[in-house]
């Protein structure tokens, strides 16, 4: 391999592959980042056999080659590189020469026989997804799953995207909280239904990936136990999780009366001061409402930690009161998360699920979002 690349492609194509690294391995080969000239183009990929990411950037190809270089190392040395346009990438015996300006670095291979194949799409995209609106759909999902660490139930550790009727939603839980986002799929086939579980870390370090690409829209693409989003030069491919997801349809609250309708950043630093007086074990805050009153009062209280209570002030009066109790972190994970100027949350009792939604002038990046939040029992 004998190329020449721009400095800032050259660390485009290691960033953005290096989220699929496989770090602590039994493998060593997962350890590295592959380069390989396809036309004028170099390929950089790298795969922990759960993720697997390609992308290209343009070069000027003098002879053709794949190297396995250890991506850690390569990682490292391209973001404290010298300031100068170009680089050279040269192979030779068993080893890399990167030549930038006056300096010359040496990297051993690792061997690229050993490297797996990567799987990629294979047939059409089944659509297109608006690539801002997968990015806030991830992040408005993701964050509701639990860490494979916490749970036996991988369902659990997981966001399902569930594509019918020219869109896809995306629905995250733990079995407490459930974050649904719901995106248009554009060019999506009539009468087409899937369902598809992706690891919420997975789908994390795709929003990375995708924040640093420039394009419109992402194509979709499901084969064979994979999902594969390419957008732009980036070719982002996940297994999927074998496991039934919940019907979270029928857990989502359809008769909800008592409306709370709330300025979102007021109730967001008001939850964020009572968390800090709320019990260690259940970080409960308590919203006590009355009927025809526009006074919320939302307060916590501990032993150990004090009590507090603050007013926020409804933009309109419920129709009748209510006392419920909420773990103030779940609460503030979805709000942080919005950014529309008001939301409303929906109860009916105590015991009962409230819901989350936007409300009043909806910010388009909160349109298909709705969260629902299970109470902490009061005493």
């Amino acid at each position: 391999m004998n190329v020449t690349l721009r400095r800032e492609d050259l660390e485009f194509g290691v960033r953005t592959v290096s989220h699929a690294l496989g770090g602590r391995t039994a493998m060593p080969i997962l350890n590295g980042i592959k380069l390989a000239t396809i036309n004028n183009e170099v390929e950089f990929a790298a795969t922990d056999l759960e993720r697997a990411i390609r992308c290209r950037v343009p070069a000027q190809v003098e002879e053709r080659g794949a190297v396995v270089l250890h991506g850690q190392i390569l990682s490292q040395l391209v973001g404290r590189l010298p300031e100068v346009p170009e680089i050279k990438i040269q192979s030779a015996d068993a080893q890399v020469r990167l030549l930038c300006g006056s300096a010359t670095f040496e990297l051993p291979v690792l061997p690229a026989e050993d490297y797996p194949q990567l799987p990629e799409p294979m047939d059409e995209p089944l659509g297109q997804i608006p690539t801002p609106q997968l990015l806030q759909a991830i992040s408005q999902t993701a964050f509701a799953a639990l860490k494979a660490s916490e749970t036996t139930r991988l369902a659990l550790t997981g966001v399902d995207i569930v594509v019918k009727e020219g869109s896809a939603k995306f629905a995250a839980t733990n079995g407490y909280r459930l974050a649904i986002k719901r995106v248009p799929i554009l060019g999506l086939p009539e009468r087409y239904e899937g369902s598809f579980l992706v690891d919420a870390g997975v789908m994390s370090d795709l929003q990375r990936v995708l924040s640093g690409v420039v394009t419109e829209n992402a194509a979709f693409y499901a084969e064979a136990g994979q999902v594969h989003f390419q957008a732009g030069p980036v070719t982002f491919s996940c297994r999927l999780i074998q496991e039934q997801f919940p019907d979270f349809e029928r857990v989502i609250p359809k008769d909800n009366q008592i409306g709370l309708f709330l300025p979102r950043e007021e109730f967001l630093e008001t939850l964020r001061r009572m968390e800090l007086f709320a019990a260690e074990e259940s970080g409960a805050v308590t919203l006590r409402a009355t009927a025809q009153s526009t006074a919320l009062e939302v307060s916590a209280a501990s032993r150990e930690r004090g009590k507090s209570l603050e007013v926020v002030e409804l933009t309109r009066p419920p129709a009748r009161g209510i006392e419920i109790a909420f773990k103030a972190e779940y609460l503030i994970d979805a709000l942080r998360r919005m950014e529309s100027d008001q939301v409303a949350l929906w109860l009916s009792a105590p015991e009962r699920a409230g819901l989350l939604e936007p409300a009043g002038n909806i910010s388009p990046a909160d349109e298909g979002f709705i969260y629902v939040c299970m109470p902490v029992r009061l005493l």
